[in-house]
């Protein structure tokens, strides 16, 4: 009888029982499948073990070897203890070394065997010349010799209670007794198409490579078995994309006939010409408008490039047609910034607006409901039960990473099909944004407003203060006007960073002679909207702000930002707030002031901000430094988790996966003649949204 994986508990497996269950289900497994798709996250070729002798050092190397001693040392004068283990194979000595862990003495015992595996370091003060600092260890045993040595060996990441060598026993034990239940649910002639092994051999391989693997390859997750099972998350993600897609192409949506009158006169009013970029976007999202289907358009354009305006252009059409619009932004600070942007622009157009946030205290329901209120701008409070649109026609949604599949759903269903436009400021590199959001249609603004200036971007470290005041100081007598942004609004016990309240008292006393205002998320949004006025105004000389001015009033006059602690930040919100300034016909410049010490990945950030003002570069960047996973936050995105794929890594496979998805649903939109496929569907979207209507 085949056995249902997915509810075969892991507590029934050899080796495994109630105690370690528990132990196991920390990791996240829970159930046999669980544990197939728990992948080694390393692997080490202990078939051909280096001698001692023969290591290399500054390489990653594993050595097998009798304990020779196991000592805890105090260092003189330091509250520290070093636990040092020294290992002979008959060739040469080395010695492993952990750093304030004395417990581990109890772990080892002279005479017997084992495996570390870790960085080769040289000693020049005293000792013995090879080392390991904090290597990972194994004690040998007699038992277990097929599973443990003389092979590519798999290393799981554990928990307290379970070694690897346990996890790796309690592995092998599965494979051997459950491959056999492991049903393959991808058409064979995609598999054949894309040369791609089967299910089982995949699995096994991924666990238990043969000896005459590629262990590189494998470490890099790109064997051809890894390969395999990325695909079938690719494949598994990207139809359920081209089923949200074709159910909204079924679907009948408004069909918006403006006459344009509204539209032609806001036009006309604007102090500035549209770019041939967004003429050729609001081309596109008319054009949808007019369509009988639901509008599904992700916008994507670099900071500056007049993305808000087509936006509202689009609410003039609905409006026109006797429409309400709602505008959703992430945060309650964006969501003021937009309502107070937009007012601006349309008090004279006889269209009423409002502003609903969480934390607003009034809020216009009844209006809403009425439709007396023409554009409804907000947070996620839209989406929240109690807010009813007497006829909701356009959502429009800033910030696409944080609004996913399941917010644009909700959203949808505060109306009959409304059409969705969908904004984003963070390029995002156009491969990966078709396939990610491949249930949206895909147009971006590829062009600055004319008169934009590029703002180039200095590094400073804390030693080189002078040099800035002396910067801002010329600057201001210029009758410029500037920014300093500070990560923090008050100091903290808990953290040494700069705070905006410090810097700002800071400031006044280094440059009396100017005025210094200060600007945070807690000054109430009317008084908010004052300072940015007086600044837009001219009436200040130095803006000390938190990230609040990351999208904001335009300020020409604005030439120079001073970011402190830029190696806080990440790489996307630099580039933000670099947005904020060159706005004008003077040169703008942006100053990045780190403080030592910090790691490699900010190095990376704040280099890539020195050398490039191309928002897709810096995106590109970005993904690789940070990984797809916090990039593009999947996590609250409404999006299925990946485990095993990375879209940066795997993008080709990506894109292949994406193309065989879209030619199956076109093939057989509901999946009849694929009922296992459907059902392993449903189980991955589990819980996100509901693919297949039913009933």
């Amino acid at each position: 009888m085949v056995k249902d994986l997915s509810n075969f508990q892991i507590q029934y497996i050899k080796g495994v029982g109630p105690k370690r269950s528990s132990l196991l289900s920390r990791l996240g497994i829970k159930t046999v499948k669980d544990a197939l798709y728990y992948l080694p996250y390393r692997y080490e070729d202990r078939s051909n073990i280096k001698k001692i002798s023969d290591l290399i050092y500054g390489n990653m190397e594993t050595v097998s070897g009798k304990v020779v001693s196991a000592e805890v040392k105090k260092l003189p004068g330091r509250n520290l203890k070093i636990f040092e283990l020294l290992v002979n194979d008959g060739s040469s000595l080395l010695k492993g070394k952990w750093f304030n862990q004395p417990f581990m003495k109890k772990n080892f015992k002279i005479g017997q065997e084992v495996l570390l595996c870790g960085v080769v370091k040289r000693n020049p003060y005293w000792g013995i010349g090879f080392e390991m600092d904090n290597p990972e260890y194994e004690i040998m045993t007699d038992d277990d010799s097929l599973v443990h040595t003389n092979r590519i060996v798999p290393v799981y990441r554990v928990t307290s209670g379970l070694s690897v060598r346990q996890i790796r026993s309690i592995m092998f034990n599965i494979i051997n007794t459950c491959i056999k239940d492991v049903h393959d649910t991808t058409p064979a002639e995609i598999l054949e198409r894309n040369a791609l092994p089967g299910l089982r051999e995949s699995i096994a391989n991924i666990h238990f490579p043969d000896t005459s693997a590629d262990v590189e390859l494998l470490n890099r997750g790109t064997s051809n078995f890894h390969r395999r099972l990325s695909f079938d998350e690719f494949f598994m993600l990207e139809i359920g994309l081209a089923v949200i897609k074709r159910n909204r192409v079924l679907e009948k949506g408004i069909s918006f006939s403006p006459k344009g009158a509204i539209l032609d006169r806001f036009i006309e009013i604007l102090p500035f010409k549209l770019t041939k970029a967004q003429e050729r976007v609001f081309s596109d999202i008319l054009k949808d408008m007019k369509s009988h289907y639901p509008m599904n358009r992700l916008i994507q354009g670099d900071v500056g490039c007049g993305k808000t305006i087509i936006a509202l252009m689009a609410m003039l059409v609905a409006a026109e047609c006797k429409y309400q619009s709602a505008l959703m932004a992430p945060t309650e600070i964006l969501a003021e910034q937009h309502f107070i942007n937009i007012y601006r622009v349309m008090e004279d157009s006889g269209l009423k607006i409002c502003l609903l946030t969480g934390s607003g205290k009034d809020k216009p329901l009844n209006k809403i409901a009425s439709g007396e209120i023409d554009i409804v701008v907000g947070t996620h409070a839209i989406i929240q039960e109690g807010v009813i649109f007497k006829n909701l026609g356009l959502i429009v949604i800033d910030e696409q990473h944080r609004f996913g599949v399941m917010q644009r759903a909700l959203l949808r269903k505060k109306a009959d099909n409304p059409d969705v436009l969908v904004m984003t400021a963070t390029p995002i590199p156009r491969t990966l944004a078709l396939t990610l959001y491949s249930d949206l249609d895909y147009s971006v603004i590829d062009e600055l407003p004319p008169g934009r200036r590029p703002v180039k971007t200095l590094l400073f470290n804390s030693g080189h203060k002078d040099q800035i005041y002396n910067i801002i100081r010329e600057e201001v007598k210029k009758g410029r006007q500037i920014y300093v942004v500070y990560p923090l609004i008050e100091e903290s016990e808990k953290t040494d960073l700069r705070s905006a309240i410090t810097g700002k008292n800071a400031f006044e006393r280094l440059f009396p002679e100017f005025k210094v205002v200060l600007l945070h998320g807690r000054i109430k949004a009317g008084d908010r909207e004052e300072i940015m006025a007086s600044f837009k105004r001219g009436e200040i000389d130095i803006l000390v702000s938190t990230t609040v001015i990351e999208v904001g009033v335009d300020v020409p006059n604005a030439t120079l930002m001073l970011i402190i602690h830029a190696e806080r930040f990440g790489l996307s919100q630099l580039h933000q707030l670099r947005g904020r300034i060159g706005r004008g016909s003077h040169n703008s410049c942006c100053i990045l002031l780190a403080y030592e010490p910090y790691g490699d990945e900010a190095r990376k950030r704040l280099d890539i901000m020195v050398k490039s003002s191309d928002g897709f570069r810096i995106a590109e960047e970005d993904l690789n430094i940070r990984g797809p996973g916090e990039f593009f936050g999947t996590r609250q995105s409404g999006m299925p988790d990946l485990m095993i794929a990375n879209i940066v890594r795997d993008a080709t496979l990506l894109n292949e996966a994406r193309l065989e998805a879209f030619n199956l649903i076109d093939r057989d939109p509901d999946l009849k003649g694929f009922p296992p496929l459907r059902k392993s569907l449903e189980t991955f979207w589990e819980g996100k949204i509901e693919l297949f209507k039913t009933g």
